[in-house]
This record gives structure tokens, sequence and C-alpha cells, in this order.
């Protein structure tokens, strides 16, 4: 395998984060407005519908799908060629097969936000719609509760990620990149609890063998809404939306790819890794 990913991996994976920072803009913008003026939340797909009302929605439309398409067509490159050297072993595979199915996961949504744009209704029962499909299969209910518990592992996964640091590895480290470092590490621990949730959801529907526990963003914040203190956590979560349409941002303009950036790039871990040095000797 080459030491380099071709260069004209970076502008489309560039493409790829700035649509989801668009899309994350959209979800968690309009749930803040909640918070102030009322309504009901909304999931990913409804609240893109809604940007065609606005001036120049549906070119904004085009630009998101053709976005989350050229991310699915990122993380399906990332995953075949090990851009960021997760390795051949085990651990390394599932890593690689994860990217590929969430790139996967964005292109359908890239798919759908198009057809949108071209004058399609996005209503909010595709994912029971599928759901009762699969569940009507042989296995098909474990089938689903194995997703959600896959889902949930993903939204762990988000949450150590921002706990731990784990993405200042790809991450340019500039003065911009230094002061946004806490807002992007709270955006992901923010996006790992509501891809928890919605993994919750699809966990329970597998175990109860019913569609109509199915959810999503929309859902989650509505859950969320629903606790105790709920309208405080929901704003938080609105903001760590926010937070998190500003992490994507910053992976569109300062992401690097470790096979095309090379070793000797500094980043927000390689200086937090010297001032741990640093403390270890004095």
């Amino acid at each position: 395998m080459d030491d380099k990913a071709p260069a004209w991996v970076v502008p489309v994976m560039r493409a790829g984060y700035g649509a989801r920072a668009l899309v994350y803009l959209v979800v968690g913008g309009l749930a803040l407005s909640v918070v102030f003026w009322g309504g009901e939340a909304q999931g990913t797909q409804n609240a893109l519908a809604d940007l065609k009302q606005v001036t120049f929605g549906s070119l904004l439309l085009w630009i998101i799908g053709l976005g989350l398409i050229a991310y699915m067509v990122w993380r399906i490159i990332d995953a075949a060629m090990d851009l960021e050297d997760y390795g051949d072993g085990a651990k390394g595979i599932f890593a690689r097969l994860a990217q590929a199915v969430t790139g996967l996961i964005h292109g359908v949504l890239g798919v759908s936000v198009i057809g949108l744009a071209m004058g399609q209704s996005g209503g909010g029962g595709g994912a029971k719609n599928w759901t009762a499909r699969l569940m009507s299969l042989p296995y098909g209910p474990s089938l689903i509760a194995i997703v959600g518990g896959v889902v949930i592992a993903a939204g762990i996964y988000y949450i150590q990620k921002g706990l731990r640091g784990k993405y200042r590895e790809d991450i340019r480290i500039t003065p911009v990149t230094e002061r946004l470092d806490p807002l992007m590490r709270t955006g992901l621990i923010a996006e790992g609890v509501i891809v928890g949730i919605v993994g919750g959801f699809l966990l329970w529907a597998g175990l109860t063998s019913d569609p109509g526990e199915v959810g999503g963003v929309g859902q989650a914040l509505g859950y969320v809404r629903s606790l105790s203190f709920g309208a405080f956590l929901f704003a938080a979560l609105a903001l760590g939306l926010l937070c998190f349409a500003l992490e994507n941002a910053v992976e569109a303009i300062y992401r690097i790819l470790p096979r095309q950036a090379g070793p000797d790039v500094a980043t927000l871990a390689s200086k937090a890794k010297a001032k741990a040095k640093s403390y270890a000797r004095s």
C-alpha cells in the first residue's frame, strides 16, 4: 500500500465534513429555537425539509445532499485504503467496517436530501417503515435488536472520543483549533448521547417486536425533554448539537490524513503529548 493517500481524497473529505456541519447546524438551530419559542424537536430529515421554505433552500439542499454523498465516498475509500492507519488486525478491521457503514448511512441520507431538493416529500416515518419490513423477515426483531446494540456502542464511542480527546490526533494545531477544542469535545459528547438514545429505541423495538418504538434524532430530543429536568437537558443537547456542527466544520478545514500529511504535522494531540512529557520531567 502507498504511504500517502491520493491528493483528490482530501477535498472529498472536506466536502463531506462540511455537509455534516450544515446538517447539524440546521438540526441544532431548530432544537434551540424550541427552547425559546416552543414547539416540537425535529429529526434530521424533517429539519432539512424546512430548508426548502427559505431563500435558496433548494440550492442548500443540493449542496448538503452532494456533500453527504461525498462523505460516503470518503469513508468507503478511507476504510478500503486504511488511510488512518488502523491496520489489518481484528480491531482495525472492525474500525474500518464501522467507517464504511457510517459512510453508507450518510450516503442514504444524502440521496434523501437530494430528493427533497427535487420536490419529493420528506416524511418522518421512513425509519419505522424499514424497521417494520425488516421485522417481517425471519429473525428480523433479533436483527433490529443487534443493530440497536451496535448503535448504542457507536454512541459510547462518540462519548469516549470526546472525553479522551481522540479526535485531536487528526486536527492540525492552530490558534483557532486550540480555542475551539473545548466546544469540539462538547459536541462529540452530545452527539454520543443522542446516538446512544437512538440505539436504545432500536434495541427496545427489537426486543418488543414493535417498529413503533423506533425513533431518530427528533424522538431522542423529545424523550430527553420529557425527563425530570428535561428542559435543561434538552437545551444542553441543543447547544451540544451546535457544537457538533462546529466540530465537523473544524474537521472540514483543519483535519489531516496521516497517509497524506506525513508524521511531522503538528496536531492538537501532539501538543498535548508534549505537555504531558514536560510535566513528567518537572
